[in-house]
């Protein structure tokens, strides 16, 4: 599944391991995502929510 917040559409970042011999691996750092119950048009919808967003106020839960 995609690591992708349903809600402001963050994704994963890209970046380096660089050992202490300065040996440089690729790595990525994934987004801090919560599954939610949120109104979504009047309705409860399961989202995939970071949780910048639910702390944020952005998410209104169900």
């Amino acid at each position: 599944m995609a690591q992708v917040c349903d809600v402001c559409g963050k994704g994963p970042q890209f970046g380096n391991n660089i050992s202490h011999a300065h040996n440089i691996t690729k790595r990525r750092w994934n987004v801090n995502l919560r599954p939610v119950k949120a109104k979504v048009n009047g309705g409860a919808k399961r989202l995939r929510v970071c949780t910048t967003c639910i702390k944020s106020g952005k998410v209104e839960k169900a």
